[in-house]
């Protein structure tokens, strides 16, 4: 059965699944990134530049540290809090959804950044994959959609 599994996940790629990704510049308040986590009902927001360029990602638990902290939630730049291109996780569009629950399960997270390789250095976000992304592709696979 596992094989039987795996075998679907690697039909699948991550551009069949990915989703919209919300985005945030570097110097956001952390007030209005938590304010737009809430409108978005997202976990994540990826961090980038004026040209889409992923600079990091700032998650729940990073705002939570935050708003723990007893830091001015309006002042502070969210780039003060995330989490930097180093220790970023990351798929590209053409990596199968095995390559996607392996990572997500490995790293702990609870979602990717979709990104377009440019160079070494500069990665492009096209998109992201969350775990409901993966939980919704296992659904209509159980149903027959």
């Amino acid at each position: 059965m596992l094989t039987g599994v795996s075998e679907i996940l690697q039909r699948y790629q991550v551009k069949d699944i990915k989703s919209r990704p919300i985005v945030i510049r570097e110097q956001t308040s952390v007030y209005d990134a938590i304010v737009t986590l809430f409108l978005e009902d997202v976990g994540t927001l990826y961090v980038v530049d004026e040209n889409g360029f992923l600079q990091g990602v700032v998650s729940r638990k990073d705002f939570l540290k935050s708003a723990l902290g007893g830091a001015d939630l309006h002042r502070m730049p969210v780039g003060v809090i995330m989490t930097r291109m180093s220790q970023i996780h990351m798929v590209t569009e053409d990596e199968t959804m095995l390559d996607v629950v392996k990572r997500i399960c490995e790293y702990e997270v609870d979602s990717l950044p979709v990104v377009k390789i440019i160079d070494n250095h500069s990665f492009k976000v096209v998109g992201r994959v969350t775990k409901t992304n993966v939980a919704r592709l296992l659904l209509e696979l159980c149903e027959g959609s």
